[in-house]
């Protein structure tokens, strides 16, 4: 909560909603009607045409809900103050690596609602962003990745239906820690930078070094002789998935 009360001052500058994305997940929650968004946050990839709940335990980020958001409640997806069988679906949107009891929350889930959508990243893939590869490997070390599920973890608790990947867009309009994959200029920008809990955890002298040293490569070229590919590929796939479990 704490973490998020601190990044969440500038979340919606960088962190809205990628249409693309929005409709894989729209589509995930099929016939769902009455919904329940975990980990909230200010809203993003909340369906307008749902009825829709949100639970958020950052105080600054329900607060940066436009006032056309479904209304939020203040609480922890371990504790889900709600009945049983309250919704239809239960929505979250890379937010389950930051769950302090991972197993409490996908009980509850199942709980609250008959079926699970999860959008999150798979670990096993974290290396394939150069950006934790080349610059700041500290990133893998961090307390939340070290606790992201997988999809085999998920597979423990949760009937899983399906498991579709979600390749990012060259453009992608949400600004989490993989959107700018080919557009590495943007990780320079400290706004972009505070939209992403992996930097908020950062030692600041660790993010400084690898900030200087990938200005240093784009400056020089270095940057585009090992990764410049990239930056004309239509999108990417690192490991950002879509889980659907329980009734089908």
């Amino acid at each position: 909560m704490a973490r998020y009360d601190n990044i969440g001052r500038t979340y919606s500058a960088t962190r809205r909603a990628d249409p693309r994305i929005a409709a894989r997940i729209d589509a995930a929650l099929g016939d769902a009607q009455r919904v329940v968004n975990v980990g909230a946050g200010t809203g993003n990839y909340e369906p307008s045409h749902r009825d829709v709940v949100a639970l958020e335990p950052s105080i600054t980020m329900i607060r940066q809900r436009p006032a056309s958001a479904a209304p939020g409640v203040q609480g922890a997806a371990e504790a889900l103050p709600f009945k049983d069988q309250s919704f239809d679906a239960a929505l979250c949107v890379l937010t389950t690596h930051h769950w302090t009891d991972l197993e409490a929350g996908l009980q509850e889930l199942k709980r609250v609602a008959g079926r699970q959508v999860i959008f999150y990243f798979d670990v096993d893939f974290t290396t394939a962003l150069w950006l934790v590869d080349d610059y700041f490997p500290e990133i893998n070390d961090l307390e939340t990745e070290q606790r992201a599920p997988g999809t085999d973890r998920f597979a423990q608790t949760l009937a899983i239906t399906n498991v579709e990947a979600v390749p990012v867009p060259a453009d992608c309009q949400d600004g989490f820690a993989g959107a700018y994959w080919n557009r590495p200029e943007a990780y320079l920008d400290p706004v972009v930078q505070e939209g992403m809990s992996c930097f908020a955890q950062l030692d600041t002298a660790i993010r400084e070094r690898g900030m200087e040293q990938l200005r240093r490569d784009l400056e020089s070229g270095a940057w585009d002789a090992r990764h410049g590919h990239l930056r004309s590929e239509p999108s990417h796939d690192f490991g950002y998935r879509i889980l659907t479990a329980g009734l089908p």
